[in-house]
């Protein structure tokens, strides 16, 4: 089979222009056409300098193959989810690298009601065909209408908002420069918060970094601005906004981890008895939360396309993983970067507790190392070599690549799907200097086998 190394397992990513260019992707947009048949597509784009472009001959090939092509301009990857789920949309498109390299784009591609293109379910079939072909984009603006379902967004999100009668929070949000800000913009006016706005305006050079708040050093401006005004708390996102991470009233970043089990919590107050579907790589907060609350954990695979699917499976409420990808049921089993940090308002709102008060009982009885990434010179030869070293004595799960657990402390270790890396995560029963210990005994391990440091990008 054909095949281009910006065509990954879940969505389209590569460097501008040797990977990605607007020929691929006016081929991609005939591929999309020919493979799918939509009469209506959507599609969308983050401010990186190439999406404008790449947008168009997207659109030029969708719309040549007899395709209404819809614009929505610059938005997020949650508004072109949003817009898959309007009646007679067959498909949408956003145009984004979200937190990838300056010099990357990419794109993330569902069908109607946001049913993700995954490897599995039409992206295989996509590349084959774009591969395959030599049809080079005309000159020119394609033919487009120009769209929008903002208000619509709006109207839906700002349900899960406190009510303008209790208090008015004071809350730091910084998109990083990225896609996030207009439609901040659009709910500002509808929310019972004063925004403290934080490198908001769209940007595609990226004057402050490109927006990752996963990377320890992209925190400090957001820490610093809740700290400032005295915020209750404070948001960032990453580039097209499909996570969210939060910092508490003291600028203290909260790992995703326990933002799940936070939200877990919160939907099953409303929903006794549902399903919550979380991933592998730090389970224990999450299971502990969820069966205290009267719901049902489910383990799936890490992954957008993986959890969506098994949360259609199980007709979960909630899905969270500990990348700050948090999912709902309600609005079509999609990620959303903007319905976390509405329901975190609305938690420290009627509970009266700060941020930190909700979270940090949570922390102390499950400690976690975060994510710690290390290059290898081959994934599984690694992963097999820890494996031998410490499934003798425990409990071992391969539903994502190698865990481990242990009366007191459990671990995960699992390749990336894109580069020789593999990411590990470490937790314990409540014991900080355990976890700290066994988590310094695992890299150590993985150093013997090879494992260095990532190189920045």
């Amino acid at each position: 089979m054909s095949s281009l190394a910006c065509f990954k397992a879940y969505d389209i990513r590569g460097r501008v222009p040797d990977e990605l260019n607007e020929n691929i992707a006016y081929r991609l947009g005939l591929a999309f056409a020919k493979r799918f048949s939509p009469r209506k597509v959507a599609l969308g784009r983050d401010i990186r300098h190439s999406s404008e472009a790449l947008l168009n001959a997207l659109a030029h090939g969708l719309a040549e193959s007899g395709v209404e092509v819809l614009d929505l301009g610059l938005c997020g990857t949650e508004e072109v989810y949003w817009a898959a789920q309007q009646a007679g949309v067959d498909g949408a498109i956003e145009v984004t690298a979200s937190h990838n390299p300056i010099d990357y784009n990419g794109m993330k591609l569902v069908l109607g009601g946001a049913i993700p293109v995954s490897g599995d379910s039409g992206l295989r079939d996509l590349e084959q065909l774009t591969a395959s072909s030599t049809a080079t984009p005309p000159k020119g603006r394609p033919a487009m209408t120009p769209a929008s379902f903002r208000t619509e967004l709006v109207e839906f999100l700002k349900k899960y908002a406190p009510s303008p009668a209790q208090k008015r929070l004071k809350i730091v949000v910084n998109p990083g420069n990225g896609a996030a800000g207009p439609l901040l913009d659009a709910l500002e006016p509808q929310l019972p918060f004063d925004l403290v706005k934080v490198h908001f305006e769209p940007d595609g050079s990226f004057p402050h970094g490109i927006p990752n708040p996963l990377l320890p050093e992209n925190r400090a401006a957001t820490s610093e601005a809740v700290i400032q005004h005295n915020a209750d708390f404070g948001v960032a996102w990453d580039g097209d906004f499909d996570r969210c991470f939060l910092f508490d009233e003291r600028g203290t970043f909260i790992e995703g981890y326990y933002i799940v089990g936070l939200l877990a919590e919160a939907l099953l107050k409303q929903s006794p008895g549902a399903r919550i579907v979380h991933d592998p790589r730090l389970t224990w907060n999450t299971i502990d939360v969820v069966s205290a609350a009267n719901g049902v954990a489910v383990q799936s695979k890490t992954g957008h396309a993986f959890i969506k699917e098994r949360m259609r499976k199980e007709d979960a409420i909630y899905g969270g993983e500990m990348s700050a990808h948090h999912y709902f049921r309600d609005f079509a089993y999609c990620d959303s970067g903007m319905l976390p940090w509405l329901l975190a308002a609305k938690l420290v709102v009627q509970s009266g507790k700060p941020l930190s008060v909700l979270v940090e009982e949570r922390v102390g009885l499950y400690p976690a190392s975060g994510e710690i990434n290390r290059t290898v010179p081959d994934v599984g030869t690694v992963i097999a070599a820890i494996r031998n070293e410490y499934a003798d004595n425990g409990t071992v799960d391969t539903t994502d690549g190698l865990s481990v657990e242990y009366a007191d402390w459990r671990f995960n270790l699992r390749g990336s799907n894109t580069e020789p890396v593999l990411r590990l995560n470490v937790e314990s029963r409540g014991n900080e200097s355990l976890m700290r210990a066994r988590t310094d005994e695992l890299l150590a391990a993985i150093a013997r086998h090879g494992g260095q440091l990532v190189a920045a990008h």
